[in-house]
Parts: structure tokens; sequence; C-alpha cells
């Protein structure tokens, strides 16, 4: 924070220069743009990794390209690989997370179509309703196409929502790794 104070009184220190205290004001300008643009996007991206309709860690990356094209001092490429990395991963965890969970506990295709299309209606209303959206989403498909017992409609059902929710915690896992990346990169002044 000390180079901030430094940086934002050569705007006032300079100001007799007319040209020279116009540049610094205005590099001093961009870079708080930059850094409030870039804690926005992580902190809705954080959001988007809990609601759905948000790409989360979509977000998380495209703040991460942005500080570099902007302020690319303050962060290295190979650091915003890595970002890009457990962002994969974060997209991988989401697909598969349902899928694994409903061919699990005995679903069909039709269970994770099901699951996909209820947690969709779902995510229009609430959290809780995602989740139930995704149940029941599996357990109709199941019962009304693959023309699967009740018993097992269920079971597909609580397994479409316990691969919902691991993909949540893996999404979030990765969300946070891939701010603390950039936290510790452009932090600690190594890039």
């Amino acid at each position: 924070m000390l180079w901030q104070i430094e940086r934002s009184n050569a705007c006032v220190s300079h100001a007799g220069s007319q040209l020279w205290g116009n540049f610094a004001c205005l590099g001093v300008m961009l870079e708080g743009f930059t850094w409030g643009l870039t804690i926005l996007l992580m902190i809705v991206g954080l959001v988007g990794v809990i609601v759905p309709l948000l790409p989360g860690t979509t977000l998380i990356l495209a703040a991460a390209i942005i500080h570099k094209l902007i302020l690319p001092a303050d962060l290295s490429w190979m650091v915003v690989g890595f970002i890009a990395l457990f962002w994969l991963f974060s997209i991988l965890a989401d697909f598969g997370g349902v899928i694994v969970g409903t061919r699990l506990f005995g679903g069909s295709k039709w269970g994770m179509a099901g699951a996909s299309g209820g947690a969709f209606v779902g995510l229009f209303i609430s959290l809780p309703a995602l989740l139930l959206g995704t149940i029941f989403g599996a357990m109709a498909a199941e019962k009304l196409i693959a023309k699967k017992t009740s018993r097992q409609s269920l079971k597909a059902g609580i397994g479409a929502a316990t691969g919902f929710l691991i993909s949540t915690v893996a999404r979030c896992a990765c969300a946070f790794v891939m701010i603390a990346l950039f936290a510790i990169a452009t932090l600690s002044g190594r890039t």
C-alpha cells in the first residue's frame, strides 16, 4: 500500500508540470480502476460458483487475464496459466459431478438429462429449488422416459443431487485456489 501512496503523491508533487501531472494521475487512476475491476470480478466469480446463472470460475479467470493485460508487471503468464488450469478443473468437475453421481446411483442418460433440465428450472427460483430440481428432474426422466421403477428413479435423483453437491464443492475449491494463486503472485511481488 505504501507504493500506492507514493504514486498518488506523484499527481500532487508534479502538478506544476501539466503534461507530467496528467500522465502520472492517469497511471494511478488506471491502476486503481484495474484493481477495482479485478476484485469486483473475483467477488462476483465467487458468488457464481454457488449460483449457476453466473459463470463463476470463468469470471475469476477473466479477472486475472484482464489484470495481466492492463498491469503486466503484477502477474506472470505462468501464474495465469496455472489459474487457467484450475479453471479447466472446475469445468470438468461441473460436468463430471452430475454425470458421475447419476451413473453411480444407477441412472441412465435420461436421468442425467432430466437432472440438467430440473437444475435449469430450479436455478431461476432459489438454491434449494436448484437442488430439488436436480433430484426431481432425474426422477421424472427415469420414471417417465426410461420406464424405471420409483425406487430406481429415486436412487438416480439422489445420485444426481449428490453429484451436484460434489461438483459445487470442487468448483469452490478451484475458485479459492485460483484467487489464492492470484493474490500470492500479485502481493508477494514475485511473478
